[in-house]
């Protein structure tokens, strides 16, 4: 995976995946916005900078037609993303390029917008702790915006105060009085969010001559001044009439614990309304109907050790005409008889079905649920029939199409027009072509011990043959709670496929998209059917005739990591074992990871200690690559600190005389749970080739130039 920068055309890779310069180079589509019309269509495109070191983000204009070339619509160094249509039709993105007429202004995210008759961008809202989220009405012209206020400030102007006081000072110090104090790579607080409806103001200088586009002046006008840290990590969402913002909300409990209550918050008086609280369950508004009646509500139940979490969708009655009831009994089920964790996405415009994503089977499609008549209420039909993964669905307001983001692990997110009654997926004029790769995907399957099915993707490198087998990989995803059935541009199959290895990518006890049963059959018994099944598929492949048997290694971050961990102090049938972001001692990650009271409800200490990979580090006689990132606060820096110093002091491979060892530990001082950095991404791929070409190929290749070694 070598680059080099002056290469000629005639120099150029095969495919991206044959050279890491190229492959990070590849544009990523995210996000997607319909205007109220259904005329615009919008996605964010993030791109390499010429140095490649950083992505670079920008808004693009899709034709929803399919007619037309994808146009970008912005341009700037530090980029644009988050973009909503207001029902006038203008663009609203949070930005922090400088703005034009305050070019020596701090940059902060700012809140722009796009006329929708054409013009320049400019900035309408700008505010010392930066604009975070952006929410649009679709039928009115209300604006929202969630940005975080430190948690003494009294108004906007003391709030600017503060964090002005705390620059200069140079004071970094939070003091807390509750939990989480941090969260994946992040410091919670001081500040805390807010949401904020956007108005307009009052003329500063009224009177005095201007241009015909002078920008009238807006304001924010706190709707949650109370709202402490129960907004934090929240989605709220906004009735079609701008009314009422539906939110989850963080409510503390004894011992550090936490749930998420339902709350309504009137828009005209900021009234916060408590609509479901019920002990053992966290509930999580989906949209809300076109007729502003019925709220779409997602509700999950605490873990036990013993049960794992459910997820079922409800419809709740928010006119005020039903008769008054209170909790659950207030909600109507909905699908309830569809075993599936799904998403609501959005209402068709008359009312009578919801779309919505759910994990199927390593697909994740789009699917139609009826709500009234056409079947019965919570008939569901699935729409999209392919093997991809559909995401920020949005519906045009003739309820006859629909637009999405599809990939799948044969190409990355692109955005695709979905004709609702026949499911046909038309991919519209992208921002930049798939990237091609060499190889094939195959989906394999077998039967585990008990009789379940154990399926899995595999990709095989072009050339596999019973006379050139290939060496496999086996990749375990995290999660646990996930399946593979998405690109992923973190653990892409193609780049490793590409140097000539088959990739085995599984869905084992704990996945999504096989029911409730194939979860609870893991739940709290990490080391056990999750182990056997990755077990028994590997069996399965290992037995073709295009796979070398003798040539494997084992792959994962995560709770992927912890299984390549346990896969480790329990067999040595792989030559090679990358373990990444990874959990090793149960009873040390418990009280460290930044959710630990999540943790302490899965496992008991009785089953942490039971399923702990760190008591099997004397049977690991299997090289291993540790890589972690100290800024990681899911899983803490101290389980690979802790995995590198058993293995070099316990292991069958611990360090000799010498010092020297057959393990490698690959540290990023300033990355977290994933390698952002795109040079750090290269430099993570290389040192994996290095590693099991190694072990695996016994071949000596260079380790990435950028390690300096």
């Amino acid at each position: 995976m070598a680059s080099n920068d002056s290469e000629t055309l005639s120099e150029k890779p095969e495919t991206p995946f044959h050279d890491l310069d190229h492959y990070l180079a590849i544009p990523r589509v995210s996000g997607l916005a319909l205007s109220p019309d259904g005329k615009r269509l919008v996605t964010t495109v993030a791109t390499l900078n010429p140095k490649g070191t950083e992505y670079g983000t920008a808004l693009w204009e899709l034709d929803p037609e399919g007619q037309k070339q994808a146009r970008r619509i912005t341009r700037s160094a530090k980029g644009e993303a988050g973009a909503v249509f207001a029902a006038s039709g203008d663009l609203y993105f949070g930005s922090a390029r400088p703005d034009p007429e305050t070019p020596e202004a701090e940059p902060v995210n700012a809140l722009w917008m796009l006329p929708a008759d054409g013009g320049e961008a400019r900035v309408v809202l700008t505010r010392a702790g930066g604009v975070s989220a952006l929410l649009a009405a679709k039928e009115s012209g209300a604006l929202f915006i969630n940005a975080s206020v430190l948690a003494g400030a009294a108004d906007e102007d003391s709030d600017e105060e503060r964090r002005k006081a705390r620059k200069d000072n140079k004071v970094a110090a939070i003091l807390h009085t509750g939990y989480p104090v941090r969260y994946w790579d992040a410091d919670l607080g001081p500040a805390q969010p807010r949401l904020f409806a956007v108005e307009p103001g009052e003329e500063q200088e009224p009177g005095k001559p201007a241009t015909v586009d002078a920008a009238a002046p807006l304001k924010l006008r706190n709707l949650t001044p109370d709202a402490g840290a129960g907004l934090r990590d929240a989605e709220p969402v906004v009735s079609p009439d701008g009314k009422t913002i539906y939110s989850s909300f963080n409510k503390p409990l004894a011992r550090a614990n936490s749930r998420s209550i339902l709350v309504a918050i009137d828009v005209a008086t900021g009234t916060r309304k408590v609509l479901l609280d019920t002990e053992g369950m966290s509930y999580f508004p989906g949209p809300v109907s076109p007729d502003n009646r019925t709220l779409v509500v997602l509700s999950e139940s605490d873990t036990t050790p013993e049960a794992a979490p459910q997820v079922k969708l409800h419809l709740l009655d928010v006119s005020g005409a039903a008769p008054q009831t209170t909790g659950d009994a207030a909600l109507t089920p909905l699908a309830h008889g569809w075993d599936r964790w799904p998403h609501p996405a959005a209402w068709l415009p008359d009312g009578s079905a919801l779309l919505a994503t759910a994990d199927e089977d390593g697909a994740s499609p789009v699917f139609r649920i009826s709500v009234t008549g056409d079947g019965g209420a919570g008939h569901v039909t699935r729409v999209t029939a392919d093997t991809a993964a559909y995401t920020d669905v949005v519906v045009a307001p003739d309820g006859c199409t629909a637009y999405a983001l599809r990939s799948s692990y044969e190409f990355p997110a692109e955005a695709v027009r979905i004709d609702l009654a026949s499911g046909d997926v038309a991919r519209l004029p992208a921002p930049a072509e798939r990237p091609h790769y060499k190889g094939s995907l195959e989906r394999v399957e077998t039967t585990a011990a008990d009789g379940t099915r154990v399926p899995a993707y595999l990709a095989l490198p072009e050339g596999a043959t019973a006379g050139n087998p290939a060496p496999l990989l086996l990749w375990i995803h995290g999660g646990p709670l996930g399946s593979w059935n998405a690109w992923t541009w973190r653990w892409n199959p193609w780049l490793l496929v590409a140097r000539g290895y088959a990739v085995l990518l599984p869905d084992p006890a704990l996945s999504t998209g096989y029911g409730q049963h194939h979860i609870q059959r893991g739940w709290g018994e990490w080391g056990k059917a999750p182990f056997t099944d990755l077990m028994a598929i590997t069996d399965a492949v290992v037995q073709r005739p295009d796979i070398d048997e003798s040539r494997t290694a084992a792959m994962g971050g995560s709770f992927g990591g912890y299984m390549a961990n346990w896969v480790a102090g329990h067999t040595d049938r792989f030559k090679a074992i990358v373990t990444h972001a990874s959990l090793w001692a149960l009873d040390q990650f418990g009280p460290t990871t930044d959710a630990a009271q999540y943790w302490l409800k899965e496992m008991t200490a009785e089953m942490a200690l039971e399923n702990s990979p760190h008591l099997h580090v004397e049977n690991i006689s299997t090289p291993m690559l540790v890589i972690h990132g100290d800024k990681d606060y899911r899983v803490p820096i101290g389980e690979g600190l802790r995995l590198w110093y058993e293995l070099l002091s316990k292991s069958q491979l611990a360090a000799d005389e010498n010092g020297e060892t057959d393990h490698r530990f690959l540290y990023f001082p300033d990355e977290n749970h994933w390698i952002l950095q795109p040079r750090h991404a290269k430099v993570w791929y290389g040192v994996v080739e290095h590693f099991l070409a190694k072990n695996l190929l016994d071949k000596d290749l260079p380790v990435p130039e950028e390690l300096g070694l």
